[in-house]
């Protein structure tokens, strides 16, 4: 099973990332990961009936249809969803590639919170979009920072760990399930 990752943040260095390569090892299969840092901002005149959809836009869409399941990992940004990841999203809102695609939503925050105003903003949206939001799969992490290796830029926390792979193994159990006929 192919599973597709969207990062939030685009910083080299993040904690989210360092969350979304611990997820992406934990995987079973072919991972790929977005570039949504090219695309452009989302505008409805660039994507209208008889428009092309800017290349990056495209290769977004043609990779979310390829995949089997996704998983966005995302810091929050004053109580909400990163303006990147949103406008991965934005792109995706009327194509129907997440249509029915399990999905999975990890954030993870420096703070107590873990991120749970992202995580609920974002599980709202893929809803929308008619996404099949796996429930058992998304997390909120607090405290982030201290359970990273800054010498693998992986997650190093046990408990952290173990938690990440319930939920992998909840999406890609959802993603098995929406592949059998």
């Amino acid at each position: 099973m192919r599973l597709l990752a969207l990062s939030g943040s685009l910083r080299a260095r993040s904690s989210n990332g360092a969350v979304l390569r611990s997820a992406l090892a934990l995987w079973d299969g072919p991972t790929a990961l977005a570039d949504i840092g090219a695309l452009p901002h989302f505008n409805p005149d660039l994507d209208g009936e008889d428009a092309t959809p800017p290349a990056p836009v495209a290769a977004l869409r043609t990779a979310v249809a390829a995949a089997d399941a996704l998983l966005l990992v995302s810091p929050e940004y004053a109580h909400g969803v990163p303006g990147v990841l949103k406008n991965a999203l934005d792109w995706l809102v009327s194509s129907g590639e997440c249509v029915n695609k399990p999905v999975a939503v990890v954030t993870a925050s420096p703070f107590p919170t873990g991120g749970d105003h992202a995580n609920a903003q974002l599980r709202e949206t893929l809803r929308m979009m008619t996404g099949e939001v796996v429930t058992a799969a998304c997390r909120e992490i607090p405290a982030i920072g201290p359970k990273i290796d800054p010498a693998t830029a992986r997650v190093a926390d046990e408990e952290t760990l173990a938690e990440l792979g319930v939920a992998m193994a909840h999406l890609a159990a959802a993603a098995a399930t929406s592949l059998t006929p």
